[in-house]
């Protein structure tokens, strides 16, 4: 254990105000109590006001935490927000009172939590838009993953949960890899070392003073208990992606979320809540289908065209993607898997930087009165309700929409870094990348013909609003 060390300039704990807010043991758990005392709030707000005049548990789990505690911190600070998730944080002590068994091989995969958030929100969520968006409806579906979460904690060893039930858990510690932070350690001072202090204090029995040589976090939820036992632990600001471009032990399930949270999430929209506010949403292929098949069979109150435009988005990223490999893989003389798995890291930011357009303009749109005005509902505070802080007039929110190119660029420069890692020759290695690419190059064309098609004909009147859409589910 160190009591003291000289931390390098690049290091956060350095920063007096915020290292004291990462690293203070106490700090962060208030911080972790006040989250879970808001979210326990929200559900039961929800069950007292179920009705759609309860904009408070809506706003807080659809408005705030998911945009910004999930898609915005994990672009830039990693996995922070399984730090102070209310899961975890009561996981933690359930598992130290618990049976501690060991998980049964048939729930220890990873594909679990993905395959929850992938068919049990996304495709649902586009099937019925407004089911899970009702007040009733979220605190219910938050009762129930924290009774299933509750149930794994206190049953099974080593917060297995977190790693393979939970909806998020896969996808943050995937996403996280495009982040700029790292926690490890100072090996110098590691290296006589007898106690271990740090992986004594981590809750999933992890070595962070291993982190830097094996170059990985791995399964790190970055909670900081580890932080707060020994001052040797850092937590450092790095280059954006930077384990992209080393050698790891790739995860098939990481590269399935980055291909399926891109199709259902990121090429899903653009089918459906971009193109599908144009003036000639009648004439894409996904909203042609939907009418055939509407003039069949009764769907009820099934969106219809939000179906078919999931299901086109994800067999076009999934056979496009598969093409693609196959083709490079054959270039490269390399195996398909290993080429499949390799490079299927550099689709990580099409969502994760990508959204963040989508975040910075519906932060404007409606984001920030939601929140906003949620709290002063649920707050019961003497302030008026705020309007939105801008409307889809006004163009200079589009600058938002350089996060995409931003995520496209990024794309580019991480596949060429994964393309170094294998061996082949430099020739084929330039001639295998556009076809490797089939995804990158998909998003990037999406974006000029969403711009054209606007440009072009315009938005339907009175058609399709998502900003309409978004307030009405919440409101």
């Amino acid at each position: 254990m160190v009591n003291h060390i000289k931390r390098d300039n690049n290091d956060i704990y350095a920063f007096p105000i915020i290292g004291f807010m990462f690293k203070n043991k106490k700090f962060i758990f208030l911080l972790k109590i006040l989250i879970s005392s808001i979210v326990i709030y929200a559900i039961t707000f929800g069950f007292i006001n179920p009705h759609k005049d309860n904009i408070f548990t809506t706003g807080l789990f659809w408005g705030l935490f998911w945009p910004f505690f999930m898609v915005i911190t994990l672009a830039f600070f990693g996995r922070f927000f399984c730090g102070i998730c209310p899961h975890g944080f009561m996981g933690k002590y359930l598992t130290k009172i618990g049976l501690n068994k060991k998980l049964p091989k048939v729930f220890s995969n990873y594909f679990i939590g993905l395959s929850i958030l992938f068919i049990g929100w996304w495709l649902i969520y586009y099937m019925y838009p407004s089911l899970f968006k009702t007040p009733y409806a979220t605190a219910m579906m938050f009762v129930g993953l924290t009774f299933i979460a509750a149930i794994f904690f206190f049953v099974y060893e080593k917060m297995s949960y977190c790693k393979y039930i939970c909806p998020i858990g896969l996808v943050s510690k995937a996403f996280s890899k495009v982040s700029f932070t790292k926690l490890a350690t100072y090996s110098e001072s590691c290296k006589s070392c007898k106690t271990f202090e740090c992986a004594k204090a981590c809750t999933y029995d992890l070595k962070p003073f291993t982190f830097n040589k094996q170059n990985t976090m791995s399964d790190c939820t970055l909670c900081m208990d580890c932080s707060d036992s020994c001052e040797a632990v850092s937590f450092k600001i790095t280059k954006p992606s930077e384990s992209m471009f080393k050698k790891f032990k790739v995860s098939k399930a990481e590269v399935w979320a980055y291909l399926l949270i891109t199709a259902a999430i990121s090429i899903t929209m653009s089918f459906h809540h971009a193109l599908g506010r144009s003036a000639i949403v009648e004439d894409f292929f996904w909203t042609k289908t939907a009418r055939y098949f509407e003039s069949i069979f009764n769907f009820g109150t099934v969106d219809v065209v939000g179906l078919f435009a999931f299901l086109y988005a994800v067999a076009i990223v999934v056979i496009l993607n598969i093409i693609g490999m196959v083709i490079a893989s054959k270039i490269l003389k390399v195996s398909y898997e290993k080429t499949f798995y390799t490079l299927g890291y550099a689709f990580a930011p099409l969502f994760i930087i990508g959204g963040l357009s989508h975040m910075g303009e519906f932060f404007f749109y409606s984001y920030a009165s939601d929140i906003t005005n949620a709290f002063i509902q649920a707050f019961h505070l003497d302030i008026a309700y705020i309007e939105p802080l801008a409307t889809r007039r006004d163009k200079w929110v589009h600058i938002f929409s350089l996060f995409k190119y931003i995520a496209i660029i990024w794309a580019f420069i991480i596949m060429i870094g994964r393309l170094k890692l294998l061996e082949s020759t430099k020739l084929r290695k330039i001639i295998a990348m556009p076809f490797a690419s089939f995804l990158i190059i998909l998003y990037l064309g999406l974006n000029f013909y969403t711009g054209y098609v606007f440009k072009t004909y315009g938005a339907q009147k009175g058609g399709h609003n998502h900003s309409t859409m978004m307030k009405k589910e919440v409101k």
